[in-house]
């Protein structure tokens, strides 16, 4: 299995001078999504998606002697995909915002992978999501309740003929550690209360 951290974006919604994924908490944001991957030990390779949109993570992560892949920075799914063209393997991707995340929550979603399905995407409850003080504008609803993207999916490229039409199937999983997706300064400011 093969690890993919989302690093290309643009951070717009944060308003920041620099780049969202170089915020500290304890550590650069990223670095520690690239280091609980590491850690988790589930992973042949990890290679993180940079973008013209994010050149001081892309350098920081070099840096770091993290693989990189180069994306046009059009936006996560175009992003996403045009790494998924080249990848012949099970796949985890998540956004290199998610602070809070650890080898431990990475081992239990891995252990749920069921390869017959195409894609699974890790969501959280809108209850759970308002609980933490976090927010999300991209939503479903998934077995009657109202459901928000982690930035977490499982992937078998090996069965992807095309990516218009994927059959998608979901987890929920309401746990911090995938809920805290860094998007406002509010949620940043959230983190000293983790």
């Amino acid at each position: 299995m093969i690890g993919l951290v989302m690093a290309g974006g643009k951070g717009t919604r944060m308003n920041l001078d620099d780049e969202k994924l170089l915020l500290v908490h304890k550590k650069p944001i990223i670095l520690q999504v690239v280091e609980s991957l590491k850690n988790s030990k589930c992973f042949s390779k990890i290679l993180a998606i940079t973008s013209p949109n994010s050149p001081n993570t892309k350098k920081f992560l070099q840096e770091k002697n993290v693989d990189i892949f180069n994306s046009s920075g059009i936006g996560f799914v175009e992003d996403l995909n045009s790494v998924l063209k080249i990848i012949d393997d099970d796949v985890f991707v998540t956004s290199g915002d998610l602070p809070l995340l650890n080898k431990k929550i990475i081992q239990k979603i891995v252990n749920q992978y069921n390869p017959q399905k195409i894609w699974t995407s890790v969501l959280v409850t809108d209850k759970f999501l308002i609980s933490l003080g976090l927010e999300s504008n991209y939503f479903i609803n998934f077995e009657n309740q109202k459901c928000h993207y982690s930035g977490i999916s499982l992937i078998n490229s090996k069965k992807i003929t095309s990516l218009d039409k994927l059959d998608e199937n979901y987890v929920v999983i309401d746990d911090k550690r995938v809920a805290f997706n860094l998007n406002t300064k509010n949620d940043y400011n959230l983190l000293s209360t983790t």
